[in-house]
Formats: structure tokens, sequence, C-alpha cells
């Protein structure tokens, strides 16, 4: 892929990484990625983030195509994870720039990233300005978004800003622009990144759309590290999603996640599925013998309600239901309603184990319902009345 001149003098030179299929620990298949980053023409040529070492070639020639017989002057590193920052040391090398620019955290994790005695990095914390002749840099700091280094660079004469994993989504793609695309698709993936990797965060989303709205940024084109960029009314668009994700407002949906050893739990869930069904709510069903966990994840984003299953294995649970747990565990989802199923043969710690993994989640949790070895009609039965009170429960919630 070229180059692309995205305003007169700015040119997006990133790289497309059709063959990724893992990205921070989800399944990004059969989608890939893209790693964005920016180049500024000016009086001070400046970059904006590199691409992941492995793309190093890329990189190279997108820079030839640009500079010609210039060279860099200025690089923004917004943000030091690999994906971004894979190229740094190789850029600084090759081009020698006299400043580089990052956030008070940003300095820290360059520092350990990368071990230099002699780089000239310089601090920039919110509200910091730079000049680089026709046009300035503006800098926020947005920590927690998903790292601690993390920074927004805003060009006012451009009304551009570089968000780093701010709006982004992971899809390879030859299109650069959210209107080149299926609109349908570009919101599914860009639900699919949040709920996976910015989800535990979206107090700090909340502050810093906020905090945005304040500054009275005005805004042309937002440009993500990853995915399609966004301009004209795309950019509110892309900031109205990011609020509705973040508010974590859920919908009459819910899901059963579930491992099953002998098809006894997987029996009561879809006995609790129908009950749920018949009230009126939406339910999706998910075996963790068949879907990943950034997947599942997706369909826990927006759900009221989260009913887990799994018979007693080890005076526990199985193994892909304790790993989809402390995945889920991890990213935090609020306002939800949860509940357990299980079977078991002698010991029967299996909801026991799994309600309290709802309860660590702050989930209002409905009474579990277990069953010894294969469920007959009465336990069917209690696993439909089971759903009908989550849906209840439900209802209750949304109002």
């Amino acid at each position: 892929m070229k180059p692309v001149e995205i305003k007169k003098d700015v040119y997006w030179i990133g790289a497309v990484d059709w063959n990724r299929r893992n990205f921070h620990g989800y399944s990004v298949a059969p989608m890939g990625t893209t790693y964005n980053n920016y180049l500024i023409m000016d009086e001070k040529v400046t970059l904006v983030d590199t691409v992941a070492e492995e793309f190093w070639g890329t990189l190279q020639c997108n820079l030839a195509n640009v500079l010609g017989d210039r060279k860099i002057d200025y690089i923004v590193v917004n943000h030091l994870e690999p994906d971004h920052s894979g190229c740094l040391a190789k850029v600084v090398e090759k081009y020698k720039p006299e400043k580089i620019y990052t956030s008070p955290m940003g300095q820290k994790a360059m520092e350990a990233h990368f071990h230099y005695k002699d780089w000239p990095v310089e601090v920039v914390p919110t509200g910091s300005e730079i000049n680089i002749g026709k046009r300035t840099l503006t800098f926020v700091e947005t920590r927690m978004l998903h790292w601690p280094d993390a920074m927004l660079t805003y060009c006012p004469e451009e009304k551009i800003a570089f968000t780093n994993d701010a709006f982004g989504q992971n899809w390879a793609t030859s299109e650069r622009w959210a209107d080149e695309v299926d609109r349908a698709k570009l919101e599914e993936l860009m639900r699919f990144y949040y709920a996976n990797i910015v989800l535990p965060y979206s107090p700090v989303v909340l502050k810093t759309l906020a905090a945005l709205k304040e500054m009275n940024l005005e805004f042309d084109m937002i440009c993500p590290d990853h995915g399609l960029m966004f301009r004209g009314d795309d950019c509110a668009w892309a900031m109205e999603k990011y609020q509705q994700y973040a508010e974590q407002k859920p919908k009459n949906r819910a899901v059963i996640i579930y491992d099953t050893m002998w098809h006894s739990t997987e029996k009561m869930a879809k006995a609790v599925a129908a009950g749920l069904a018949d009230e009126g709510v939406s339910v999706r069903l998910m075996s963790m013998k068949s879907n990943h966990h950034s997947e599942v994840m997706l369909e826990v984003f927006d759900a009221a309600a989260v009913i887990v299953g799994s018979p007693t294995h080890n005076n526990g649970i199985l193994p892909l239901m304790a790993d989809m747990l402390t995945y889920m565990k991890g990213l935090r989802p609020q306002n939800k309603i949860g509940s357990a199923i299980g079977s078991f043969g002698w010991s029967g710690e299996c909801v026991k184990v799994l309600t309290q993994w709802l309860e660590d989640m702050s989930m209002e949790v409905v009474e579990p319902v277990k069953t010894k070895f294969v469920p007959d009609h009465d336990a069917m039965e209690k696993c439909y009345e089971q759903g009908k009170a989550i849906a209840a429960a439900v209802k209750a919630k949304l109002g």
C-alpha cells in the first residue's frame, strides 16, 4: 500500500497485516489488522508513531516515497506498545531526529522498552504545544486508554486528532476511510475492539470525551492507529459510539456461556434459554468448545444477563470455563445480572464456584440450579423456570 495523502502534506504511511489472527489475546480472524502511522511534511518533518517491527521494510519504503531527500526532524510517540513503537529504535538510528516527544508515562515506558542512553526525548504533558512550521501540535494525555503512557496528538490547523488505540478496529483493508466500507461491519469491529481491549477503561473514556468537549476541539479527521480513519461527519459518529460503549447500558439480551462434559450442562443451558426466550428476552448460547473467549466477550458486552455453566471437575469447573471467567473478570463488565448452572457426579462444587466468579464481578445474582448426573424432567423444569426468573430480573433492570 502506497502512502495516502489525507490532507495537504499529511500522510498515512502505515502497514496492513493481512495475516494477523491473534491480537492482545483475542481473535482477529479472519479480519487481520492495520498499523497506522502518520507523517507531517512541514518545516519540521514530524513522524507520528511507527509500526510493528516486522513491517520495518514497508515503513522504510513509505518514508522514502514521501520524504525524498528530507529527514525526520521530530517523532511523536503516542503509545509505546510494540505494535506502534516496534520500529522506533530503527527510525531513531537511521534518521537521528532532533526531538522525540512523548507523555510523562511514555518516557518511563520508553526507557523500559529501549534502554536508550542518548535519545533526545522531551516530555509533553497535557496542554503542551509544539510548533512544526505552518502547524502546531497539541498533546492530551489519555492515561489508561488503554495503557498508562497513552496520549492523543491534535493538529488545530488541520483539525486532525491522532488518537493511537482509541477509536480503532482490527480490520485489514485496502480502504483507508470509514466511509468507504460497510458501516454495519465497521461498527461490529469497533464494538469487538472496545469489548476486548477498552472496556475496563470505560470511566477513562467518559472522562476523556468530556475533556475534549470542554476543550472545544473541532474534528475534521480522527486517525487511530488501527483500522479505518474517520472524516467529516463520521468523526461525530465515532465519538458518539464510544460514548455509548463507555456507558455500558445493557440491552434486552442474555448470553449463556457453558462447557459440558457429557452434555448434561448443555441440556440445562438449552432449558434456561427456552425460559428466557419465552419471556421475550433475546438469548445466545455459546459453548466454550466452539467459541473463542473474545467472541463470547462481544456478546457479553451489551447483554443484560450472563448465565454461566459447567459440570463439577476436580472439585472445581472445566478449564475452558475458568479461562473465560478469568478473561471476563479482567475486562470488568458492568450492569449485569448473573446466574449459574451445572451438573455434578458426587462433590457438586460447580455452581458455588461459578456463582463466586459472578459475585466477584459485582453481578446481581439469580438463584443457581444444579443437578446430579443427567437432568430429568423436574431438573429441566427448574432450569426453564430459572430462565423465566432471569428474564423477570432483566425486565426490572431495564425498566
